[in-house]
């Protein structure tokens, strides 16, 4: 169980309702935009990624949500030689992109951040689906922490705008890199009644952001619900609280 963070809110300037972002992990198009006219006015920012590619109709979507004045999290975490994640990244330029994330090396990243245009390169430090044991069957011998931390330094150093972390190493990331990079937190589940699934390093909405996160990423707790548009709703208004409470507080 990690230790009770201390509060250390992010101070960007970032729309309460925009630092939810709502995975639309969907078997196809049709699916998604049935979800995201379900979820309203509740939800303004949505994360695509490999399933919704695979699928077709890929940038379609993305034209769709961007016609709705949603924002577009493009999660495929580019991975290749370096010319072509800069020829990729490049692809999305005029695409309603506000994020996309890398993965990779030096040349990898600094690739990605030169073709980025107005989209925002987030790197991925290590998958919330992955913990010590799994890190460690990968031939690394660095702590989880340790290796979280040195991708975000590299990220920052290389021009990246943020990073991917679970939420249980951003406390750390923010007393050592300070307020500056962007975080987004995927991995959300609640404290209570967690149903088992693939992620394995999570947090809970209130945690994320005390840690330091400036945006959290949510799909099966939103998705699996009874009425996602509800829990979504209530999901946004947590944050609004939880940010409205420390602006009273600083008054």
């Amino acid at each position: 169980m990690p230790p009770s963070p201390s509060p250390i809110l992010s101070p960007k300037p970032i729309p309460p309702r925009e630092r939810l972002i709502v995975a639309l992990d969907m078997p196809n198009a049709g699916e998604a935009k049935a979800l995201v006219e379900r979820l309203g006015d509740s939800v303004w920012f949505y994360k695509m990624g490999l399933e919704l590619f695979m699928a077709g109709g890929y940038f379609e979507l993305m034209d769709w949500l961007g016609a709705r004045g949603k924002k577009i999290f493009v999660d495929l975490k580019f991975f290749d030689v370096p010319q072509t994640v800069g020829s990729a990244v490049r692809q999305l330029q005029g695409r309603n992109a506000y994020f996309a994330t890398v993965h990779g090396n030096d040349a990898i990243i600094e690739a990605a951040v030169a073709n980025k245009g107005s989209t925002r390169i987030l790197a991925v430090t290590v998958l919330t689906s992955l913990d010590q044991k799994d890190v460690e069957s990968l031939g690394f011998k660095a702590d989880v922490s340790a290796i979280v931390l040195s991708r975000a330094r590299n990220a920052l150093a290389k021009g990246c705008d943020g990073i991917v972390s679970s939420g249980l190493e951003v406390e750390a990331l923010r007393r050592e890199l300070g307020p500056r990079l962007l975080v987004v937190v995927p991995g959300i589940r609640p404290l209570v009644n967690r149903a088992a699934d693939d992620q394995k390093r999570t947090v809970d909405v209130e945690d994320a952001f005390r840690y330091g996160a400036d945006y959290i990423v949510v799909g099966r707790p939103i998705r699996a619900a009874a009425d996602p548009a509800a829990a979504a709703a209530e999901i946004q208004r947590r944050i609004a609280g939880l940010f409205a409470d420390a602006r009273a507080a600083s008054a």
